[in-house]
This record gives C-alpha cells, sequence and structure tokens, in this order.
C-alpha cells in the first residue's frame, strides 16, 4: 500500500461489490485533509445499500468480506449493518483513483465473492460515486 492517509481497511473483499454494488461504496471519512496522491489522479468513493434476502445478511456481509484482502489502490473498504433493517449492508469504498476501482473488478479473489455474493443479494436501494475530500488518517475498526 502507499503513504497515503489510510481511512479504515482494505479486510473487505466485498463480493464483487463494485460489480454487483456496481457504485455502492465509498467513504467512512470524517477529520484530517487527505488530497489525492501524486501520479494517481483524484481519489474515488463509492457508498451503497444492499438489501439480502430475509434472514441472510450475516451470510451476505461474510461474502463481502472475506476475500478482499489484496486489492491493490484501496484505502478502505467497509461493511456495517443497517441498525433500522435486518436485513440491509451499507458498503463503503475509498480508492486511491477510479482506475484502481475499476482493475479490482478482474482480480479472481473479488470475482469469486461477486459469485458468492450474488445469490444472497435481494436488491439495491441506494448507491453514490464520491469524491472523497477528507479523512483520519490511521483510522481502524
Amino acid at each position: 500500500m502507499t503513504d497515503a492517509p489510510v481511512i479504515g481497511t482494505a479486510s473487505g473483499p466485498a463480493f464483487g461489490r463494485r460489480g454487483f454494488v456496481g457504485g455502492a461504496v465509498a467513504v467512512a471519512m470524517i477529520g484530517a485533509a487527505a488530497p489525492a496522491m501524486a501520479g494517481e489522479g483524484v481519489m474515488f468513493g463509492m457508498i451503497g445499500r444492499l438489501k439480502a434476502k430475509p434472514g441472510q445478511r450475516d451470510a451476505l456481509a461474510a461474502a463481502l468480506t472475506g476475500g478482499s484482502g489484496v486489492m491493490p489502490g484501496c484505502l478502505s473498504y467497509i461493511v456495517a449493518e443497517d441498525l433500522a433493517d435486518p436485513d440491509a449492508l451499507w458498503v463503503t469504498e475509498v480508492w486511491v483513483d477510479k482506475a484502481a476501482h475499476d482493475a479490482s473488478l478482474s482480480l479472481p479473489e473479488v470475482r469469486a465473492a461477486i459469485g458468492r455474493g450474488r445469490p444472497l443479494i435481494a436488491g439495491f436501494d441506494s448507491s453514490a460515486q464520491t469524491r472523497p475530500i477528507s479523512g483520519v488518517p490511521g483510522a481502524r475498526l
């Protein structure tokens, strides 16, 4: 990874989050400035809310977080339970740039995660692409 501020951990493999969520993830940021890294373009983020099939939220979360430990250019990947909906998850991703995000979709680990997660998804409610501008350096979950 680079010397850029780390906003979370790249521990979740998101089943293809991007492929799935297609734009459902992005920034868990508040605080110190996190400018785009030189030569890599503008930081890219996605935030999305996924609905698991009834009773499948834990299995979907496992699919989303079990295999994306190595995603070059991923600064943060967070899967969170929606406290108001027992079947919903929020996925937030931060990347050094959009190219790094797009390239991750061809990784075998990400493609496998997409395959594991797809049957557990009932739908997508909300998603947004973002341009991260601030974060908490070194934040860890």
